[in-house]
């Protein structure tokens, strides 16, 4: 392969060199707080699971029945013979959580982000994107046939200058809602404010938002109860985090979803996620509304936690998510701690640059509702032992 293509050699160990190359570790069992990853047992924080459902036994089930009355894989795409009535159930009930017109399923948060900004927009259009989005937002921006720019994280004030220079006929403002790495929400308000002052669309990605956080846990707009379908007219969320589950959904009015069906090319053209997905998301679903203690004891565990790394003076971001991002600068000590803390028996991952930016390299420590206080309790211990003793 690097024969026909040297370049490819120099990327990889360039990659290597300034220990950033990535390697997958192998688990075995289940998606638990404590886990089995080649060999030993780690008490994770580094799970998107944040309700703690994905090894819920009322989902468990819900999915096998499901299997047994639908069978394995759909056979086709939604357009064809694959659309089933779990796909269709699951797609009411989410725009009824959501509070929108209708949900529109897609087999991953990649396939729907890329696939809303593709299809929304068109030559002579403009994406303005912060620049700590996601990947696939990136991407969608990237892909699309409109210019794409990326404005400095949370700055409104560079944001509505390029709205303001820009001679687009169509012109879409795309965001997070919280930040993947970060795990600080944006200010969906003014974003809402400015998109419909400079007759802009508005489009959200709150995957790590919606389940999670919110009275309600329909994630950020929880926080913004003011804000109608209309303010925040593209919203996505994904249901391979706080849901337990896979897949993901954009929802909408009624025309947005139309429209997505006919352009959307990911939707139109990928094979439906399995029948029984989606039926056991749909018992996620039900968790997600009527189990608050899940978000209840989020909030404590990170409540506690801050606390506890501020009398370390260990550096976070501003969140109050369930992820909370301790920055330690260079790649190589992200590297460091995170082994020595798996040496304690303590699972985190370390994010390093192209994710993060240069020199912003950290420990992404995330929490779900299955942590206990001892599991606190020993992250704490591990944290104490590794960054402030030495």
């Amino acid at each position: 392969m690097f024969e026909q293509f040297p370049h490819l050699a120099k990327r990889l160990e360039t990659r290597k060199r300034k220990q950033l190359f990535r390697q997958r570790m192998v688990r075995t069992g289940p998606q638990e707080v404590e886990l089995a990853i080649e060999g030993k047992r780690y008490i994770s924080f580094s799970s998107n699971d944040y309700l703690g459902l994905a090894n819920h036994p009322d989902v468990l089930q819900s999915f096998k029945l499901a299997a047994d009355r639908y069978g394995f894989g759909s056979g086709g795409s939604h357009m064809v013979t694959g659309h089933c009535a779990a796909h269709q159930a699951l797609e009411e009930e989410l725009a009824d959580f959501m509070g929108r017109d209708r949900a529109l399923l897609f087999s991953t948060g990649y396939m729907a982000n890329i696939g809303a900004i593709n299809a929304v927009m068109e030559p002579g259009g403009l994406v303005l994107q912060d620049e700590l989005n996601h990947a696939s937002l990136l991407d969608g921006g990237w892909l699309c046939r409109a210019h794409s720019v990326r404005y400095p994280h949370a700055d409104m004030l560079t944001l509505e200058q390029n709205l303001s220079d820009s001679q687009a006929t169509h012109k879409l403002i795309v965001s997070d809602g919280v930040f993947s790495m970060d795990g600080v929400g944006a200010d969906l308000g003014t974003l809402s404010a400015l998109a419909k002052r400079k007759n802009a669309g508005l489009m959200i990605d709150d995957a790590h938002g919606i389940g999670a956080i919110g009275k309600n846990g329909r994630g950020l707009i929880d926080e913004f109860p003011d804000l109608t379908q209309a303010d925040v007219p593209i919203l996505v969320g994904t249901l391979g985090k706080a849901f337990g589950s896979s897949g993901a959904f954009v929802c909408g009015d009624e025309s947005l979803i139309d429209y997505l069906i006919q352009f959307a090319r990911p939707y139109v053209y990928s094979t439906a996620m399995p029948p029984a997905i989606a039926e056991a998301t749909r018992t996620s679903l039900r968790l997600v509304r009527d189990e608050t203690w899940r978000r209840d004891r989020l909030t404590e565990l990170v409540e506690r936690f801050r606390s506890a790394a501020g009398e370390m003076n260990l550096t976070l971001t501003e969140s109050h998510s369930p992820v909370q991002a301790l920055i330690l600068g260079d790649a190589e000590r992200a590297l460091n701690v995170s082994q020595r803390l798996r040496e304690l028996g303590i699972y985190v991952t370390a994010i390093r640059p192209p994710t993060v930016p240069v020199d912003t390299s950290r420990l992404r420590i995330t929490f779900t509702a299955s942590h206990t206080d001892a599991h606190l309790d020993s992250l704490l211990q591990a944290l104490e032992r590794v960054c402030v003793d030495g």
